[in-house]
């Protein structure tokens, strides 16, 4: 009997399909590398909210404050107007970052990113001036608020949850108030505290770092600050650990209001492209800034309540422009101010009731 080989015939070309579904592949592992800048600040924003609200209790924590409790200043006429003036501003700017939220779609969140960025940022910004004014700072000057504001954190005037900051020199930063940040951060929506700490602890490093090289850059382009050889006179361009040290106190802190200020995108910088172009949860994105910004102003609105006196502060509220009327400002008086300066009895049903409602802010 004579067998007879098969030929086996290979054909050139692959099929259509499979060269379909190799570029389809090589399509989404771009994408997806493309969208990892982006992935990684959403999980930043995230892992602060996560954070906020796994460790926030029932009235923010501020009660127990020393520094809250002793807060006090003498108000003028001017100064309310002053006051009334910066938290219109927060407030307004506020309303246009909920308004984007609910009216928008996947695809107009997206694009919204050029202003969300920037709104999210001054809305939290005009807050913390109001604040900051009550405490004899009255000024715009961005430097001096940050120094101010890095001061007033590291001295626990802010509640548990957002009073983490960095220090220390380039190459051995020391991370404070988050015992979990030295943990390796992954690239996934932190999903526990751990995973929240890590994140945050590394927003904190990189924007340190980001400020380090500035200030360095800063400091060697001025002729009068410049640090040089002391062989050629010229300016060093390599530094050792020992020339870090020595603009260390530039610095000031790193906190939560450095990391808010990476939202500070230009809206024609090549930045924020890779955003918006990014593979991301938008809808989350949005979700989690508007949270930030909801907590952080319900505890500088507080701090300037204190100072005007509650009574005076539920006047402001209840004279407020028709846009702002029976909105998140009442709600917030009703949730975190009065709380606090009039706090109720635990079984009150008030008082209960709006537990939830802060949790994920309207």
């Amino acid at each position: 009997m004579t067998t007879h080989e098969e030929t086996r015939i290979i054909p050139l070309n692959p099929p259509v399909a499979t060269i379909a579904d190799e570029q389809e592949q090589k399509l989404a592992d771009e994408t997806w590398r493309k969208s990892i800048p982006a992935q990684v600040f959403l999980n930043y924003f995230f892992a602060i909210n996560y954070h906020i609200q796994e460790n926030d209790d029932l009235l923010g924590g501020l009660q127990h404050l020393p520094f809250f409790r002793s807060h006090t200043a003498e108000l003028n006429e001017a100064d309310v107007a002053a006051l009334t003036k910066l938290l219109h501003t927060s407030w307004s700017t506020e309303y246009a970052l909920r308004a984007t939220a609910e009216l928008g779609d996947e695809n107009f969140l997206r694009n919204a990113l050029h202003w969300t960025f920037p709104q999210a940022y001054h809305a939290i910004l005009s807050g913390l001036q109001a604040f900051l004014y009550t405490t004899g700072v009255r000024s715009s000057n961005s430097q001096l608020i940050r120094r101010e504001v890095g001061r007033l954190v590291v001295k626990n005037a802010y509640p548990r949850p957002v009073s983490f900051y960095a220090a220390g020199a380039y190459g051995d930063f020391s991370i404070h108030r988050l015992p979990l940040a030295g943990y390796k951060a992954g690239l996934h929506i932190a999903g526990k505290e751990i995973d929240a700490q890590a994140q945050i602890g590394q927003f904190l490093r990189t924007t340190r770092k980001m400020k380090a090289q500035w200030t360095r850059a800063q400091v060697q382009t001025n002729p009068n600050t410049a640090i040089r050889s002391q062989k050629t006179g010229r300016p060093l361009d390599k530094w050792t650990a020992a020339h870090w040290q020595q603009i260390t106190w530039r610095l000031g802190y790193t906190t939560i209001f450095d990391l808010l200020g990476r939202l500070r995108i230009s809206q024609t910088s090549r930045e924020i492209e890779r955003y918006v172009e990014a593979d991301i949860d938008f809808r989350l994105f949005h979700a989690s800034l508007l949270n930030l910004v909801s907590y952080l102003n319900g505890v500088h609105e507080t701090y300037v309540a204190k100072a005007l006196g509650l009574e005076r502060y539920r006047q402001l509220v209840a004279e407020l422009p028709l846009h702002l009327q029976s909105g998140f400002v009442q709600e917030r008086l009703r949730t975190r101010v009065e709380p606090v300066l009039a706090p109720t009895p635990p079984s009150a049903p008030a008082l209960n009731a709006e537990a939830p409602q802060y949790r994920m802010a309207a």
